[in-house]
């Protein structure tokens, strides 16, 4: 992979050097090359990345190829029809992925009273209201992966915006992280509940599982994954919308899956079932038959 710029961390600018590790190397004219180690040279060589494959054979090829001495996380990236500059294309959410996503996930919750006592109940890692919003203020460590937030609560939480914003953790009424109901919310993103939304050039990045999933565990949560981005089409989109589709592990090569082919996931899960979605997929997939399509995904 080529990048225009040096790669983020990197001290030294003429070989791309972070600490003692060699993570780069700078092309002459041509920007940046990231180094990539012999097993992923390996895992690249065991199948064409120029070829599309149906979810299922995807699936099964990263995990084949995945060389990690922990259980790698599987990512779907999807590549929409969007131009996220525009307010109204937008797309943002969250799901509850079926199967779980496999990693122990900390929620602190800024509530009080009542609302404190569910979140407290439903495992949330951290509960309070001012004496929380001041404990991050006064430079506390952030320990947690998910905040979430009572209404009334928002206008403290709100002051805390530059330091939880860049982070991607600021509470959100659209992925269900501002709410009344605080203790579901809690047991939701323990059991499974991530967040999605566009980056600047239309792609979306969702975690479906671990190397260590069955085939039809990750099946179900990628089918959970396109059933919400498709009920989630702005309707100012036009033209094909589900562009393209690579899944891919933490340390290894994203592996091209055919968007055609995502209409016969049904035949491929072990239970579940996408009628209506696959058939809006189908529709999408149709529709932008003649459209020029991008490139998607970590791995494309």
């Amino acid at each position: 992979m080529v990048l225009p710029v040096p790669p983020p961390g990197i001290r030294d600018r003429a070989v791309g050097v972070v600490g003692v590790h060699r993570v780069a190397r700078r092309l002459d004219g041509k920007g940046w090359e990231l180094h990539k180690g012999k097993a992923y040279a390996d895992a690249l060589g065991r199948f064409d990345r120029r070829q599309l494959y149906a979810p299922a054979e995807a699936i099964e090829l990263v995990k084949s190829v995945a060389h990690a001495k922990f259980d790698e996380t599987l990512e779907l990236a999807v590549r929409l029809g969007v131009d996220p500059r525009k307010a109204d294309q937008m797309v943002r959410g969250s799901l509850s992925l079926p199967a779980g996503t496999g990693r122990s996930v900390k929620v602190a919750a800024f509530a009080a009273g009542e609302a404190a006592a569910e979140a407290r109940a439903a495992g949330a890692d951290y509960v309070g209201a001012d004496d929380l919003v001041a404990r991050i203020a006064e430079g506390g460590s952030i320990d947690f992966d998910v905040a979430i937030a009572t209404p009334d609560l928002m206008v403290q939480v709100g002051k805390l915006g530059r330091i939880l914003g860049p982070r991607g953790l600021m509470p959100n009424p659209k992925t269900g992280t501002v709410t009344n109901d605080v203790g579901k919310a809690v047991s939701e993103y323990k059991s499974g509940r991530v967040e999605y939304r566009t980056d600047r050039v239309g792609n979306v990045h969702v975690p479906i599982g671990k190397v260590s999933f069955g085939t039809g565990q990750v099946l179900d949560n990628f089918r959970a994954v396109i059933d919400e981005l498709v009920r989630a089409k702005p309707a100012a989109a036009k033209g094909r919308y589900l562009k393209t589709m690579t899944v891919s592990s933490t340390m290894g090569p994203g592996v091209k899956v055919d968007p055609a082919k995502v209409r016969e996931i049904t035949d491929e899960m072990v239970g579940g079932a996408l009628v209506g979605a696959a058939a809006s997929v189908s529709g999408d997939v149709d529709a932008g038959a003649n459209s020029a399509g991008g490139v998607g995904g970590r791995g494309a």
